[in-house]
C-alpha cells in the first residue's frame, strides 16, 4: 500500500492540472498538463526508487543520481510555471521535498530555503500573484517534516545493519569457539595416537605383547577421540580435571616422559575445574609435541595450575599455535591469566592462576 498512500500527496497537483485544463484551448494550457502529467510521474519514480533502495537497506542514492532526479524535477517546475503562471508554483513544494529525500541536510537544507525565498521574491514582484509567503511556509514546512520521517528511516536502516553485524559476529565468536574446542580436542588425541602407533611399530618384533597392549590403547584412544568430537558437535564441554590427568599419565608413559602428576584434585575449587583440566590438556600435549623433554611435572592447588618440563621450551611454531591463544581466552574468561616462562637451566613452565 506505500506507493498509493505515497501518491495521496499528489493531491497538491491538482490545482495546475485544473488551471491547464481551463486553457485547454491553448498550447500553454496543454502544455502545462502534460507537464503536471510527467512531473508527478517523476516525483513518484523517485519516491519508488528510495523506497526500493531502502528495502535493500540503501539509505539514498548516488549523488549522481540524485543531482540527475533533482535537476529533471526542477526543470519540470520550471516549465510549469512558464506555462502556468501561480499555479505551477505547487510543484516546487515537491521539488525541495526531493532534494530533502535525495541530497545530504545542507544541501537540501540550501535549496529547500532557496526556493522558498525565490516564492516569496516572485509572489511579491510578478503582477497578478498572491504573497508567496504562504507557499514559501509549506516548502519549509514540508522539508522539515520530510527531514524528520528520513532520519528515522535512516536510524532504523542503521538498527538492522547493526543487528546484522552483530549476528554476524555472533556467528564469527561461535565458529572461533568451536574451532578452538576441537583444537584443544582432537590435538590432544591425536598427538597420543601418533606417539602410540609409533612406540607400537617400534615393539612389533621387540616386545609383541607390549605391541599388542599399545595397539589395544590406540583403539580406546580413538573412540574416546570420537567421543569427544561429538561432544564438542553437541555443545558439551564437560571435562573433568581427573579424568585429564589420568590422560596425561598415559600420554607422557607412551611418549618416554617421565610424569609426576598429582594424586588428588579436591583443592581445585568446582569453578576452576574445567579450567585446569583444559589447561592439563594443553600443557601436556605441548609438551609431548615440542619440549623434547624427559620428565613433566604437574602442580595443582586452589591458586592455580602449572605444567612444567626439562625440555627445550616453546618452539617458534607453538607459541604462534591456536591452542596457547584458545586456553589464554579460556583463562580470561574465567577470570583468570595465563603465563608462561622459560626454566633455569632449562625447561618451560605454564601457569594459570586466578586473578
Amino acid at each position: 500500500l506505500g506507493p498509493w498512500i505515497a501518491s495521496i500527496w499528489l493531491f497538491f497537483l491538482l490545482q495546475p492540472l485544473i488551471e491547464g485544463w481551463h486553457h485547454r484551448d491553448t498550447a500553454a494550457g496543454l502544455t502545462g498538463i502534460v507537464l503536471t502529467v510527467v512531473f508527478g510521474a517523476v516525483y513518484m519514480a523517485v519516491w519508488l526508487t528510495l523506497r526500493t533502495g531502502r528495502m535493500v537497506l540503501n539509505i539514498r542514492p548516488t549523488l549522481s543520481r540524485a543531482l540527475a532526479w533533482i535537476g529533471a524535477l526542477g526543470v519540470l517546475s520550471t516549465l510549469m510555471i512558464l506555462t502556468l503562471g501561480e499555479a505551477g508554483t505547487a510543484s516546487v513544494v515537491y521539488v525541495a521535498v526531493a532534494a530533502v529525500m535525495l541530497l545530504p541536510f545542507r544541501w537540501a537544507a540550501c535549496l529547500a530555503v532557496a526556493i522558498a525565498v525565490l516564492m516569496t521574491v516572485l509572489g511579491a514582484t510578478v503582477p497578478g500573484w498572491s504573497s508567496g509567503i504562504g507557499l514559501s511556509f509549506s516548502v519549509l514546512a514540508a522539508s522539515l517534516a520530510v527531514f524528520g520521517i528520513s532520519s528515522l528511516m535512516r536510524r532504523n536502516i542503521e538498527l538492522i545493519v547493526a543487528h546484522e553485524e552483530n549476528a554476524s559476529l555472533a556467528v564469527e565468536n561461535e565458529r572461533t569457539r568451536f574451532a578452538r574446542d576441537l583444537h584443544d580436542i582432537l590435538g590432544h588425541s591425536l598427538t597420543v595416537i601418533t606417539v602410540k602407533a609409533e612406540l607400537a611399530g617400534r615393539l612389533l618384533d621387540v616386545d609383541p605383547a607390549r605391541a599388542r597392549a599399545e595397539i589395544e590403547d590406540l583403539e580406546r584412544l580413538s573412540r574416546d577421540a570420537l567421543t569427544d568430537v561429538r561432544r564438542a558437535v553437541e555443545g558439551y564441554r564437560d571435562l573433568t580435571l581427573p579424568g585429564e590427568l589420568a590422560r596425561a599419565r598415559v600420554a607422557l608413559r607412551a611418549a618416554d616422559i617421565a610424569a609426576d602428576l598429582p594424586n588428588s584434585t579436591d583443592e581445585v575449587p568446582t569453578s576452576l575445574r574445567e579450567l585446569f583440566a583444559w589447561t592439563v590438556r594443553e600443557g601436556v600435549t605441548n609438551v609431548i609435541r615440542h619440549s623434547g623433554a624427559t620428565r613433566c611435572t604437574v602442580r595443582l592447588g586452589a591458586d592455580g595450575v602449572e605444567i612444567s618440563d626439562d625440555g627445550i621450551g616453546p618452539c617458534e611454531h607453538a607459541e604462534r599455535g591456536h591452542g596457547l591463544d584458545g586456553l589464554r581466552e579460556r583463562a580470561a574468561s574465567a577470570g583468570a591469566v595465563l603465563v608462561t616462562r622459560p626454566l633455569d637451566p632449562s625447561g618451560f613452565a605454564l601457569t594459570v592462576q586466578p586473578r
